[in-house]
């Protein structure tokens, strides 16, 4: 891992996996962090120049106050001013993606194209919004073994979820609530879409359970050059780990058409 200090005291955590192909920024989702990426970077490494990044609050990149995702775009930026990297293509789910479509907003010079996997341009609903935080308070109060079971059910469906619920154990009271605030606080940017003059690329799965199909259908309709949507039967929420197999070909195909 490498790390970056942003102009503003921000430390930021990353990944770059090298290569001689065109840059491709990897933003991974909530609880997650850049090794969430390890099926893209097996099967296109060789082809692109993959850089993971710890988004703030996770993985090895502190969250030291509230932030926005606004905030977290800017770093994602700090980190390609670090590599000398003029522009790149951007691929995130779920948060990543909320993430990826700020970074074409504040930067559009910078971005080169858009994949956005299992994500949503709208704020988020207030019951549910009102859910994630008492999930998040349980959390807190009883122990992550309380509420873990449910957040793997909605984050990776099916999917073994062991790798990762042993770091979700690991995530701070202050760190969580920081995070949490983050998610469910967000602004819609879903009428501001229209200003992405970029390729893009929407993939959803049948069985996410955090945002119905309907959600990445408003993104490809408020996309100016988006591609038609992908769906992906039985897909989870974060279906870019969860159903590599079934995503990886269409992120190579449109990444390769695209830069």
């Amino acid at each position: 891992m490498a790390t970056v200090m942003t102009a503003d005291g921000q430390l930021v955590s990353y990944v770059d996996h090298g290569g001689d192909g065109p840059a491709v920024v990897l933003l991974h989702s909530f609880l997650m962090d850049a090794t969430m990426w390890a099926p893209q970077v097996a099967a296109f490494g060789d082809s692109f120049r993959l850089i993971a990044v710890d988004e703030r609050g996770h993985g090895g990149t502190p969250a030291n106050g509230p932030f926005d995702h606004w905030d977290v775009a800017r770093d994602t930026l700090a980190v390609l001013d670090d590599l000398k990297i003029g522009s790149a293509a951007v691929v995130g789910t779920s948060q990543g993606g909320f993430v990826a479509l700020r970074m074409a907003l504040l930067a559009p010079e910078r971005v080169t194209a858009l994949a956005l996997l299992g994500t949503s341009g709208e704020t988020e609903d207030e019951q549910i919004a009102a859910a994630y935080h008492q999930l998040a308070e349980v959390w807190i109060a009883q122990g992550p073994g309380t509420v873990i079971e449910a957040v793997a059910n909605i984050c990776l469906g099916d999917y073994d979820p062991s790798e990762w619920t042993p770091k979700w154990s690991e995530v701070e009271p202050e760190r969580l609530r920081l995070i949490m605030n983050a998610l469910v606080g967000r602004e819609a940017v879903l009428e501001r879409v229209d200003e992405i003059s970029v390729p893009a690329l929407v993939l959803h799965g049948t069985a996410d359970l955090a945002y119905p199909v309907a959600k990445a259908e408003a993104l490809v309709a408020a996309l100016p050059k988006a591609e038609p949507l992908v769906v992906v039967e039985g897909g989870a929420h974060f279906l870019s780990l969860t159903h590599a197999a079934d995503v990886n070909p269409h992120l190579e195909r449109f990444l390769s058409a695209t830069l």
